[in-house]
């Protein structure tokens, strides 16, 4: 017979499962007469003391009735001592019904026959009390309290015989016991004893041959394919080692077959990685610079032999690079990198290089985590071309705001001088031209306030404020504005807000110029509210309508430079307000945005770090 892993298991579990069957089945006969003692000492002892302890508490409560009759209390006497005679006759049937032991009988009839003298007794000492009450007395010393004495003491030794057995049958039962906790306790020893050896011959039987596989399988490991198997059994193992010794041979063919083609591969991707002008660095799962190109080395100023291999931080030496790294390992996604925070810049002696960069991690094609690459752009000439334009935007506004200025003076003392020497169609467009004026040079101021923003000129005054500060001098501006245009303008403060570290000014300018936008996109009858919660360690501060909202094709470009809502043709702005509280919301470390759905409204929310 061929003995498979599954029959010596079987086998082996077995043989246990009988030993145990057979300690339990020898535990429940000793506890079967265990339990047996117990119901004798219950069933033929118990009764008969519970039975002899209420028939001595009713007859003395009968004596205590007869006093009472004999003191003059004859209906609460008799009363008394009726119903406990019904007591007493109740259990003595019942201690008739339960004589076990060996002399209880002549006990129970010595009771029997006493009581019925007592009864008597009690008749006859009613007509002498009636008679004669100190003759009663008499009698009831002489005659009544012996016979009641006589049942009573009846009553004890019927208590005391069925107790001494009682005692007894405990002690036959501990005996029980104790021989059944020995022979529980031989018998458990012993089926575990034979358990524990099966059990050790059966693992040696299973672990020997796994233990041969698990040697060959870290021979593989290490790279030695010539190893072979036989665990010299017929089992399932011993068809498992031969198995594993095939395939130990068809991966020796497979590596010496794709070796070559490998090589191939790995210097394919490597001349892919090269011929990029973008630098990248490849790390595999425990942070090691597993690949690098040229433009990667020059813009780091490292030397390629000398990255492989090490930590990134060792080859980087970016504490910020590396924990996007660590994220996108971590996560299995690319790292969210905040907006305008993807720069990384390298000091190269008085110069500096920007770099955009990117992470992105590496699957394998099961969908494990292999590795993460990180892409490095060079983007110092856009930096250099940003800084032009702003600095150009600036000096060209700076140079037109004073013939702005000259021009407005003009237009407005021409307006002044020669109003009654104009017609209707001269005074029309000089006011047109004043208008004009007005919003160049609110273009202009704008420009130049965004352009110092940008280029970090403009001053902020930080301070400890109060959020319900900044609600109301926003509300006070735009407040009458509000009422003419009929749309209600409220505010709410949810809680116990903290202080805010902001520049008041440039907050409330911020908060004026969402509600005029809001105003501006609301219809009659339409409502606005400001409202501010925290949020952590920020407060976030918003500002909803129910007005036209913004279409989702134009949200996403909304806090741009010159870009417009479209849809309302009598909305005028330069376009550049959105882009101001952006920037000014920045420089306060805090970010806006804004959530629309077309047709429903628009909330814009920022938000201020919380004052320490």
């Amino acid at each position: 017979m061929v003995w498979t892993l599954r029959k010596k298991i079987l086998v082996g579990y077995g043989i246990g499962l009988a030993l145990m069957v057979l300690a339990v089945a020898w535990a429940f006969v000793s506890l079967r007469n265990l339990g047996q003692a117990s119901d004798e000492i219950l069933s033929e002892n118990y009764k008969s003391i519970l039975a002899a302890e209420n028939m001595i508490d009713a007859i003395e409560r009968q004596d205590s009735a007869t006093l009472l009759v004999m003191l003059g209390y004859h209906e609460e006497g008799l009363k008394q001592y009726r119903k406990n005679e019904s007591q007493f006759l109740q259990w003595l049937g019942r201690a008739k019904d339960n004589i076990t032991i060996e002399g209880e009988d002549k006990i129970v009839a010595t009771i029997d026959t006493g009581y019925s003298s007592y009864l008597v007794n009690f008749s006859e000492l009613r007509q002498v009390h009636q008679a004669d009450q100190q003759e009663a007395a008499v009698f009831y010393h002489e005659t009544v309290l012996p016979s009641f004495e006589s049942v009573r003491d009846a009553c004890i030794r019927l208590r005391e015989i069925n107790s001494e057995t009682m005692f007894e049958a405990s002690a036959r039962a501990r005996h029980v016991a104790g021989r059944g906790i020995w022979s529980v306790a031989t018998i458990s020893a012993a089926a575990l004893a034979i358990a524990v050896g099966f059990s050790l011959l059966l693992s040696n039987l299973i672990t020997r041959p796994l233990r041969q596989i698990m040697q060959a399988v870290q021979e593989v490991a290490e790279g030695n394919y010539d190893v072979e198997v036989s665990t010299g059994s017929s089992d399932e193992f011993g068809h498992l080692g031969r198995e594993f010794s095939a395939m130990v041979r068809k991966l020796k063919s497979y590596r010496d077959l794709d070796l070559g083609r490998i090589l191939a591969e790995k210097g394919k991707s490597e001349a892919v990685i090269g011929s990029i002008d973008d630098g990248i660095v490849v790390v595999d799962a425990e942070f090691k610079v597993t690949d690098v190109n040229r433009a990667a080395t020059q813009a780091l100023g490292i030397d390629p032999a000398d990255a492989q291999e090490r930590h990134f931080l060792e080859v980087v030496k970016s504490e910020e690079l590396f924990n996007y790294v660590k994220e996108a390992a971590q996560s299995g996604q690319p790292p969210q990198v905040g907006e305008g925070k993807d720069i990384f810049t390298v000091q190269e002696g008085e110069a500096q290089r920007h770099y955009q960069f990117s992470v992105a991690p590496v699957h394998a094609k099961g969908g494990s985590m292999v590795g993460v690459v990180l892409v490095l752009r060079d983007v110092t000439k856009l930096k250099e071309v940003d800084r032009l334009k702003s600095e150009f935007v600036m000096t060209a506004s700076h140079e037109l705001r004073t013939p702005l200025t000259s021009m407005g003076m003009s237009v407005d003392l021409v307006l002044e001088s020669a109003m009654g020497k104009l017609n209707e169609k001269e005074r029309e467009l000089l006011s047109a031209a004043q208008e004009d004026l007005q919003r160049l040079k609110a273009l202009v101021n704008d420009l130049l306030d965004l352009s110092k923003i940008e280029a970090g000129k403009m001053e902020m005054e930080f301070d400890r404020v109060a959020v319900a500060t900044l609600f109301e001098k926003a509300t006070a501006v735009l407040k009458t504005q509000a009422g003419e245009q009929s749309v209600e303008l409220a505010s709410d403060l949810e809680g116990e807000l903290p202080d805010v570290k902001a520049d008041a000014n440039k907050i409330t300018w911020v908060l004026t110029n969402l509600i005029s936008n809001a105003l501006r996109y609301t219809d009659s009858g339409g409502h606005i509210r400001i409202c501010a919660q925290r949020v952590g360690p920020h407060v976030h501060i918003s500002v909803s309508d129910d007005g036209g909202g913004i279409p989702y094709e134009a949200q996403s470009r909304i806090f741009e430079k010159f870009v417009q809502v479209p849809g309302r043709s009598d909305a005028k702005g330069s376009g550049l307000g959105l882009a101001l509280c952006k920037e000014i919301v920045r420089a306060h470390r805090g970010t806006i945005w804004v959530d629309s759905v077309p047709g429903e409204g628009s909330t814009f929310t920022f938000t201020l770090p919380v004052a320490d």
